[in-house]
């Protein structure tokens, strides 16, 4: 069966528009933090927010209006975290992560390469896409709080930005 009724399916139509139109306006409310992958609890907003819209534009039981509201509670948590992070060095530790150093001066770090259980074939994939043709060029990778590879070319400096980096 393709459908069971035009009225659900002008209700679909009906409250996609709308609730498309208030997950715009609680975003741009929320600023660009709001879909930014800094961090885990990002990636859980940013995932709980579709989940949410989808919610609402099929399950005919949730209202427009608690699926708004939804979005406005997530919107807002994420910045009491963002807020209580910046605040709290203790409560910053408990959800974010610290990014891991994963090659230091074109030496692979083996032990933390198994505990963030990250492949040699990832890393290679990262140097190259940095424009990095030799590992032994390569000053640091470093892996980031929200699960990207950074590279850092090697450079007779030393590296600055490796200060709050866990070896």
């Amino acid at each position: 069966m393709l459908f069971d009724n035009l009225q659900g399916l002008l209700r679909v139509v009906v409250i996609s528009l709308l609730a498309y139109a208030g997950l715009v306006v609680v975003l741009r409310l929320a600023g660009k933090r709001a879909l930014a992958k800094l961090n885990a609890f990002d990636l859980v907003v940013t995932v709980a927010l579709g989940s949410t819209l989808a919610t609402v534009l099929l399950t005919q039981n949730v209202a427009l209006l608690e699926g708004l509201l939804a979005f406005v509670m997530l919107a807002l948590l994420q910045w009491a975290v963002a807020r209580l992070s910046i605040a709290s060095g203790w409560f910053r530790s408990l959800v974010r992560s610290t990014p891991r150093l994963l090659v230091e001066d074109g030496r692979l770090c083996a032990e933390a390469m198994r505990q963030e259980r990250v492949t040699r074939g990832e890393i290679d994939a990262a140097i190259r896409a940095s424009g990095t043709g030799r590992i032994e060029d390569v000053g640091a990778v470093v892996l980031e709080t929200d699960g990207s590879l950074s590279v850092i070319k090697g450079d007779e400096k030393p590296l600055t930005l490796l200060r709050d980096v866990r070896r």
